[in-house]
C-alpha cells in the first residue's frame, strides 16, 4: 500500500519497509541506527505467549502481524476539518475545550500523517514545543536523540517494544521549559484510517523542572475492513517539581488490536496524573507504569473501561517506588457485559531505602451479564520496612436490591441499571478537573450501555 501524498511504498513489517520509512522521513543517522538495531531485536525476541505470566490470559494467536502494512504517512483524508473537530466528542461542550481556541494546541494525525495542526502564539512565546514527531525529528533532533527510547522505554524489553522502535512513525512531542505553565490543555488525536495497517505512534513529553502541562490523546480507527493494529508507546519524563496530567482515550473500532506502553519517570517532588479510558478495540493490552525516582514524587493512576461483545481488555500497572517519601494512588474501574473479558494485574514495588512510601491500589469490576468475566490480581513487592501499602480488588454484579429500590421510585429497570453504572464510575470521573472530559466519558459509558460503541 502506498502513501498517496509522499509516494512511499512500505509493505509488511520488513527491513525494506523500515528503510523506506527512514528515507522518506529524512532521518539522522542515529535514528536509522536505532531502528535497525530494534528490528534485529524484534527478529530475535520471541512472541510473548501463555508461558509468560503477563500474557497467560491474553491470546495473541489471532493477531496477524505478518500481514499488516506500516504507514509512513496519511493515505486517506478523513474529511473536512469540521468532521475532525466533531469527532473529538470527548472534548465537546466543555468550558475548557468546547470551542476553537480553548485549547492551547490541537494535533490530528491520520495513521502517521498530519491532518490538522494548530497552536497558540502563547506556546511559542513560552518556548513550548507541541508538534508531530516527524517535524520534531527535523527541527529538534538533539532533544530526541537524548530522550527518545533512551531513558524511559527501551527497545530490548520485549518484542512489541522492539517493533515499535523499528517502525515508529507519527506521534507527538511536548517539551515544556523550566518554570513554564501551559494553562490550557494540549489535545492530540490519532486515527487509523483503514484495515490491514499497523501504526506505531510515539508520544514523548519532557517537562523540565517546575513546569506544568496537560496532554489529552484520543485514539480512534475507522470501522470495517481487515484487522488493524496499534503498537504505541508513551514516554513521560518529569523533572524536579514538574506537574503533568496525561489522558489516554482508546476508542478503536472493533477490528483493531492494541499493544501499548505508557510509562512515566518522576523526578524529585514531581507529580504525574494519568487516566486511561478504554471503550473500543477487539483486543487491547496496555501497560501503565509510574517510576517514582525522586524523593517526594507523587503519582495518581486512574483508569476506566467498558467492555461489550467479545472485547478483551488487559491492563498491567506498575507503581515503582525507588526513593523515600513517595506516594502513589491507583484506582481502575471497569464494567463488562455480553461476553467481554478483562484482566487487571497491578504491582506496587517499594525498593530498599524507599522508606515512608505511601502506595494505594484498587481495582473494581462490575459484571453486567452472565457471559462476562473479570480477572483481577493486585500484588505487592516490598523491600522497605517503614511504609504503608494497601491493595484491593473486587468483582461483583449489580445488587438487585438497589435495582428494586430505584424501580420502586418510578424508574424502569434499564434506567435503574444505567444510574447504578454511572454512580459506579463517578468515583473515578469526579477526580478529573476537566468538565468536558468528564461529560464526554459519561457519554461513552451511556453509548456502551445502550449497545452502541466505537
Amino acid at each position: 500500500m502506498g502513501d498517496t501524498k509522499t509516494g512511499v511504498v512500505v509493505r509488511h513489517l520488513t527491513k525494506e519497509a523500515l528503510l523506506a520509512l527512514s528515507r522518506e522521513l529524512g532521518e539522522p543517522g542515529w535514528l536509522k541506527k536505532l531502528r535497525l538495531e530494534a528490528f534485529d531485536l524484534a527478529q530475535q525476541l520471541p512472541m510473548p505467549g501463555p508461558h509468560l505470566e503477563e500474557w497467560r490470559r491474553t491470546d495473541l494467536s489471532g493477531l496477524a502481524l505478518e500481514s499488516l502494512t506500516p504507514y509512513g504517512g496519511s493515505a486517506v483524508a478523513l474529511g473536512e476539518p469540521g468532521r475532525l473537530r466533531t469527532s473529538l466528542e470527548f472534548l465537546a461542550g466543555s468550558p475548557e475545550l468546547g470551542r476553537k481556541g480553548e485549547w492551547a494546541g490541537l494535533l490530528v494525525q491520520g495513521s502517521s500523517g498530519v491532518l490538522v495542526k494548530e497552536g497558540s502564539d502563547a506556546l511559542k512565546e513560552q518556548g513550548v514545543l507541541f508538534t508531530d514527531l516527524r517535524t520534531a525529528i527535523r527541527e529538534v533532533p538533539d532533544l530526541l536523540q537524548e530522550q527518545l527510547m533512551a531513558r524511559c522505554i527501551r527497545p530490548d524489553e520485549d518484542k512489541f517494544r522492539a517493533l515499535h522502535a523499528a517502525f515508529l512513525a507519527g506521534g507527538t512531542l511536548v517539551y515544556v521549559p523550566k518554570g513554564v505553565e501551559v494553562a490550557l490543555p494540549l489535545v492530540s488525536s490519532v486515527w487509523i484510517e483503514g484495515g490491514g495497517v499497523a501504526i506505531f505512534p510515539h508520544t514523548l513529553v519532557v517537562a523540565e523542572p517546575q513546569s506544568k502541562v496537560t496532554l489529552i490523546e484520543d485514539h480512534r480507527s475507522l470501522p470495517g475492513g481487515a484487522q488493524a493494529f496499534s503498537g504505541g508507546a508513551v514516554e513521560l519524563v518529569l523533572g524536579d517539581g514538574a506537574q503533568v496530567r496525561y489522558v489516554y482515550l482508546g476508542n478503536w473500532a472493533s477490528n483493531t488490536w492494541e499493544v501499548s506502553t505508557i510509562r512515566g519517570i518522576l523526578g524529585r517532588d514531581a507529580t504525574l496524573h494519568t487516566l486511561v479510558a478504554s471503550f473500543g478495540g477487539e483486543v487491547v493490552k496496555v501497560n501503565v507504569e509510574s517510576i517514582l525516582q525522586g524523593e517526594g514524587a507523587t503519582s495518581e493512576m486512574l483508569g476506566i473501561f467498558f467492555g461489550s461483545g467479545r472485547q478483551h481488555f488487559d491492563f498491567h500497572t506498575l507503581q515503582e517506588h525507588q526513593s523515600p517519601h513517595t506516594t502513589s494512588d491507583l484506582l481502575y474501574k471497569g464494567a463488562l457485559t455480553d461476553r467481554a473479558y478483562s484482566v487487571f494485574a497491578g504491582l506496587i514495588r517499594a525498593h530498599y531505602g524507599a522508606q515512608k512510601t505511601n502506595a494505594f491500589q484498587s481495582n473494581r469490576n462490575l459484571i453486567l451479564s452472565d457471559g462476562a468475566r473479570a480477572d483481577s490480581m493486585p500484588k505487592l513487592e516490598i523491600m522497605a520496612n517503614d511504609l504503608r501499602c494497601t491493595h484491593g480488588a473486587s468483582v461483583s454484579r449489580i445488587d438487585e436490591e438497589y435495582v428494586f429500590y430505584l424501580m420502586s421510585r418510578g424508574l424502569s429497570r434499564t434506567q435503574a441499571v444505567h444510574m447504578i453504572v454511572d454512580g459506579f464510575f463517578s468515583e473515578v470521573l469526579d477526580r478529573l478537573p476537566l468538565e468536558g472530559l468528564r461529560e464526554g466519558l459519561r457519554g461513552e459509558i451511556t453509548k456502551k450501555m445502550q449497545g452502541g460503541g466505537p
